[in-house]
């Protein structure tokens, strides 16, 4: 009897320690899927963060480079407006300098028609004094 009541007790500590080790494997998987779970909402919420980042960034950048546009427009703008300015103080010279040389034209043949015109007098006056 002894024995059977040894046997007894030893198969049920073995039983209960069974039980343990049981329990045991459940709380470690319970608590892996806890750091799982854990996991991946930090990794969904840096995620997120890096994405609002990225977005941040981009649109700066996109200002950034509709800001420098505008700027290359407006001094290309400015740059046609002194180009314009100097083709019309160029024209007006040019037209000042035409005005000039026509009128100089234009004084030098009546100065000379004066001329002939005399000479032609005086070579008129010798032949009717040749003439008379």
């Amino acid at each position: 009897m002894k024995l059977q009541l040894s046997l007894a007790v030893l198969a049920l500590a073995a039983f209960a320690y069974g039980q343990e080790a049981g329990n045991d494997m459940k709380k470690a998987a319970d608590d892996t899927g806890h750091a799982t779970k854990t996991a991946a909402k930090k990794t969904a919420h840096a995620t997120k963060k890096a994405a609002d980042k990225t977005a941040d960034a981009t649109k700066d950048a996109a200002k950034d480079t509709a800001h420098g546009t505008e700027k290359a427009a407006d001094a290309t703008a400015d740059a046609a407006k002194d180009t314009a300015h100097g083709t019309e103080k160029a024209a007006d010279k040019t037209g000042d300098a035409t005005e000039k040389a026509a009128k100089k034209t234009g004084h030098g043949i009546k100065k000379g028609v004066k001329a002939v015109g005399h000479g032609t007098k005086k070579a008129a006056e010798k032949t009717a004094d040749a003439v008379k």
